[in-house]
């Protein structure tokens, strides 16, 4: 079990304020977020990380399944362009793999970051799992595992819209699975 009192320190320490602990089993898994992935998603193939590279729907269910306690943290951010908002969520994305590594250390073998957006630490992806460069700090988001982050997130109280233009002030969403 997660000493959360510990853990609240830790991340209120790391500057991550907005977030919420949940219980795994209300993680909402589903077909149409993959079908919206590989039907949707200008990605789709291109990442190591993203679907087709990461388990079936089914195994993500069973993978989650793992999990008794996740945490979910709210970033909120307005950019003015594509460009800004993936520098911003690079930087995001870093500080989460370092405190994944910090929960990890701490004696939570199973800790898994689920990042709020696509692996982006190479010029040009291998777009293949097994010739990943840098497979240490490549991880699937939650999306690309098939999690329904609109339902989920709603379900515990957080905002969440579907945005039209990148100027619009955006929530994004991290997941840190921790048993």
């Amino acid at each position: 079990m997660a000493d959360r009192k510990a853990l609240d320190a830790l991340f209120h320490e790391r500057g991550y304020t907005e977030f919420k602990w949940i219980d795994a089993r209300t993680i909402v898994v589903a077909q149409w977020v993959r079908m919206k992935c590989e039907y949707g998603c200008d990605d789709y193939g291109r990442h190591a990380c993203c679907p087709p590279n990461v388990p079936s729907v089914a195994d993500c269910r069973q993978f989650f399944g793992e999990y008794s306690t996740v945490v979910v943290f709210r970033f909120y951010k307005q950019v003015d362009s594509l460009e800004e908002r993936r520098a911003w969520s690079r930087s995001v994305y870093e500080g989460l793999l370092e405190l994944e590594r910090e929960v990890f250390l701490s004696g939570y073998e199973k800790a898994f970051l689920l990042p709020m957006s696509s692996c982006s630490f190479c010029p040009e992806c291998s777009s293949v799992r097994e010739e990943c460069i840098k497979p240490e700090t490549a991880r699937p988001t939650a999306e690309g595992l098939a999690v329904d982050v609109f339902s989920t997130v709603r379900r515990h109280g957080f905002p969440i819209e579907v945005l039209s233009r990148y100027d619009q002030p955006m929530n994004r969403y991290a997941f840190l699975l921790i048993e």
